[in-house]
């Protein structure tokens, strides 16, 4: 709504707007055609409900002189079997405790980023070995945090804490936030660890937490070869979505009798 449709059709009436206005709108997005259909899907219920309200007769959208456009979004690669035994193997060169919390937890679970920022210290079960995953953060003005529900139902749920890591995360105060005490993190700070984690730990490759969710997922379905055990822990309501998005498969078949944690060479130790 901000970024795309009030700055195309804020000074208009919704009776005013035109097939033509609609393609000048989508033209002017830059990115990837998912961008756009996002933006057509919203501008497609103000329509629909314009219709019901007999405001306008036709839906604009409607129009067969529309073309929607764009590059297709650029895969999530997961990283390798061999990149993730390194940065679990180097977890204890982090040098700052909350920067080695927030790799520990990003490369070991499948956690969306707002979700892991979401995480207060009453959410981490030590007794029952869970994270008990229930609201997230997310910055619609980039810096500015906004604490939130979970993305849906599906993604309120308990994920099991990886073996070996809880040296790794910080005693604190029940309500506050893992990452960021009484606030949390904002995306430039979220920036800001990665590259002090990449270089604490050598790495050839940008730390980045979106791909860590692929790779955890992909592992988890190549482990275990059950689609729900996958879904459930992406916090999923399909597992559709989990296959399209998440699982991205390896070239080579892994034993499925593994977990994540012992793939990535925690099994029966532990990080620190």
């Amino acid at each position: 709504m901000k970024r795309y449709l009030i700055p195309a059709f804020g000074e208009m009436d919704v009776e005013d707007i035109k097939p033509a206005d609609v393609q000048a709108m989508f033209n002017g997005i830059q990115g990837a055609k998912e961008t756009k259909l996002k933006a057509k899907m919203v501008l497609n219920m103000i329509f629909q409900q314009a219709i019901e309200d007999e405001i306008i007769v036709k839906n604009p959208l409607a129009s067969k002189s529309i073309r929607i456009t764009g590059r297709a979004p650029k895969p999530t690669e997961p990283y390798t079997v061999e990149q993730m035994q390194t940065i679990v193997s180097r977890l204890s060169q982090v040098k700052r405790a909350d920067d080695r919390a927030f790799i520990a937890l990003m490369a070991l679970h499948p956690l969306r980023l707002e979700e892991a920022l979401g995480l207060k210290h009453e959410d981490i079960d030590r007794k029952l070995n869970l994270i008990h995953v229930r609201r997230s953060v997310t910055h619609p003005t980039r810096n500015q945090p906004e604490i939130k529900a979970t993305k849906t139902e599906a993604s309120r749920r308990d994920i099991d804490l990886a073996e070996g890591i809880r040296g790794c995360l910080p005693e604190g105060r029940s309500d506050d936030f893992i990452f960021g005490g009484k606030e949390p993190l904002s995306y430039t700070q979220v920036r800001r660890m990665c590259r002090r984690i990449q270089k604490d730990i050598g790495f050839d490759e940008p730390i980045l937490p979106r791909r860590f969710r692929t790779t955890v997922l992909t592992d988890i379905y190549d482990t275990t070869k059950d689609i729900n055990v996958a879904k459930d822990a992406a916090g999923h309501t399909t597992s559709a979505m989990t296959l399209k998005h998440y699982v991205k498969g390896r070239p080579q078949k892994l034993n499925a009798a593994k977990t994540v944690s012992m793939l990535y060479g925690l099994a029966g130790g532990s990080a620190m």
